[in-house]
């Protein structure tokens, strides 16, 4: 940071009650009131320097005290002072921190050099243009005191100048960067690296105002000098410095409730709506310059702040849908804003991952021709799809340990995809299983609808093998389960051409339903000396698939598997001439004649 050093003589101002005056052998003959301030000087050396001031004074060889308000001059007392103290020739210090209030101070006192040579005016300029705007951090923080001067600052071009320093810097070749910057990247050691990082310059800018930050990134960006990625991350930054981190903030809805929320909080949450609402609308159009992560983070902080514009928000969603498949767990991860129905508030913002992915989920369908294997060719999209339901399988396993979380709300995300995203449902399995432990007060029919959501034959032999002698399943899924692989067996083992014409014909023959008992052993679940024993149901064999028919009835109350050997008709239908009754007691017990 430069400085400039003006005048020789020591500081001979000083206080006295709310008056400001000057060590000196001749009485004051000129009275400036400057806002709250009076100050007690002399005309000259003032009127010769300050034409403003020879003009209010209308006689200058008057001897009587002459009392001028000055209210409006911009900069207040401080800048004022400055000024006085230049014409008394007390020394000043000027920097980046106090050239801008001064600048236009002088300007206000027309101290230019029509008035006298060698005037203040010329001296501030010939400090701007040979030390602020030819340093770096000099021209940022000079552009950054301009905020409380803004207009002044704009009509006599400092603003202008300052960006136009700074952008030329930003496009200046990595190599021949030689000035200081700030980098607090982890990790990240400037001694230990001779050139600069490509994003040497995005936290510097990223303490200016927000008007003034996307002016910078305008200006950039018109070059198409530096890549997309490079405007990204500036944005990232900026939003990281100066959007609240919702991850350590409460639901507004509970501040608001509490009343709690000050006029103060209201200013500070209407600016965090501006600063969001222009980064978004300065986000590069090219997919990859900014990460789904930040978009999606971008999402809930608007989701927190509210009353932020609705096309933000859907502008945000289309984007991050169209990356979907970029994210991981970790993006997904957000904090829910909102109570729920319940009065039970959720850990994690389920609703704004179901908008994403419905939104992802209508752009995959406009590109892919079809929704089957079969039908879509396009290998691009089947990997797509198959990558965001694993993101969304990992999410549900997450999100499954939130207490408060209802059901049918993950089962809502879950059934979103369609069936051709999920190649196996092993990490389905996990959520339910995960879901089941940790909400052991869930009811039967709750159980049995999350259930629904699985598809016994996509799951791997270990991970049906672990279902099987998962007691937090429904009894109905554990029968599902040992169908199909009883199925499974059949048509793994080597069996005469005979023998397999015999079962396209008939569902069941006498030896499946022995082997169909020794399986169902397996179902065996002790539970002290209670009973429990299968529900009566019938059995259906439709497209190779062993499926359940008739609705159960209470597990707890007992009953009978009905087990029938068919033979189809000419119409597709099933005749049942024999029946065999298995009873489960605490141990399946087989009834009747078995071969």
């Amino acid at each position: 940071m430069k400085f400039m050093k003006l005048g020789t003589k020591p500081d001979t101002f000083y206080t006295e009650e709310a008056t400001r005056t000057v060590i000196s052998d001749a009485p004051s003959d000129l009275v400036i009131q400057v806002n709250n301030i009076r100050y007690l000087l002399h005309k000259f050396p003032l009127l010769p320097k300050c034409g403003l001031l020879q003009r209010l004074c209308s006689d200058p060889e008057d001897s009587d005290s002459v009392t001028i308000e000055l209210h409006d001059i911009p900069g207040g007392e401080d800048a004022f002072e400055l000024c006085a103290k230049f014409c008394y020739g007390i020394t000043i210090n000027l920097s980046a921190h106090n050239f801008v209030p001064a600048f236009c101070a002088a300007k206000f006192l027309r101290m230019a050099e029509s008035v006298e040579k060698g005037n203040f005016i010329l001296k501030l300029e010939s400090f701007f243009h040979s030390c602020i705007l030819e340093g770096w951090k000099d021209s940022i923080v000079t552009l950054k005191t301009t905020n409380k001067l803004s207009e002044w600052s704009e009509n006599l071009g400092i603003i202008r100048r300052c960006i136009d320093s700074i952008v030329e810097k930003i496009l200046t070749p990595i190599s021949k960067v030689s000035w200081s910057y700030t980098y607090t990247r982890p990790g990240y050691t400037q001694k230990r690296h001779q050139i600069a990082p490509k994003d040497w310059w995005t936290e510097d800018i990223s303490e200016l105002d927000i008007e003034l930050f996307r002016c910078i990134v305008t200006a950039v960006r018109s070059t198409y000098m530096l890549p997309p990625q490079l405007i990204g991350e500036a944005l990232h930054v900026y939003a990281c410095r100066w959007l609240p981190d919702i991850t350590k903030t409460k639901t507004r809805s509970t501040e608001s409730s509490s009343g709690s929320q000050t006029q103060t909080d209201a200013i500070s949450v209407g600016k965090n709506r501006r600063i969001l609402e222009t980064i978004v609308s300065m986000i590069p159009s090219d997919r990859g310059s900014v990460s789904v992560g930040f978009l999606l983070r971008l999402l809930s902080t608007a989701i927190y702040l509210g009353g932020v514009s609705p096309v933000t928000k859907t502008e945000l969603r289309r984007r991050a849908s169209i990356q979907f498949e970029e994210a991981t767990v970790g993006d997904l991860l957000l904090p829910s804003h909102s109570p729920s129905d319940n009065h039970h508030q959720y850990i994690y913002d389920i609703d704004l991952v179901m908008t994403v992915l419905e939104s992802y989920l209508v752009l995959w369908r406009r590109q892919s021709p079809g929704t089957t294997p079969a039908e879509s060719n396009n290998q691009f999209l089947m990997s797509s799809i198959r990558k965001v339901a694993k993101i969304i399988d990992s999410y549900l396993q997450v999100v499954a340990r939130d207490i408060n979380m209802p059901v049918m709300k993950l089962v809502s995300l879950a059934e979103t995809l369609p069936a051709i995203a999920r190649g196996k449902h092993d990490d389905l399995y996990k959520f339910i299983n995960i879901y089941l432990k940790e909400h052991p007060e869930l009811s039967k029919t709750e159980r049995k609808r999350l259930c629904r959501i699985l598809d016994c034959q996509k799951l791997s032999p270990e991970v049906r093998a672990h279902a099987v002698k998962n007691e937090r399943l429904p009894l109905r899924t554990v029968v599902q389960l040992l169908f199909f692989e009883q199925e499974s067996g059949s048509r793994a083992a080597p069996q005469p051409q005979e023998l397999v014409s015999r079962r396209k014909q008939t569902p069941f023959t006498e030896h499946d339903i022995s082997k169909l008992k020794l399986d169902l052993g397996s179902l065996e679940r002790v539970k002290g000396t209670r009973k429990t024993t299968i529900p009566e149901t019938s059995l259906k064999r439709s497209d190779k698939k062993l499926q359940l028919v008739e609705p159960e009835r209470n597990l707890e109350r007992g009953g009978t598997i009905t087990v029938t050997e068919g033979v189809e008709s000419k119409k597709g239908q099933f005749d049942f001439p024999k029946k065999k009754v298995i009873q489960r007691t605490s141990k399946l017990e087989h009834k009747g004649g078995d071969r």
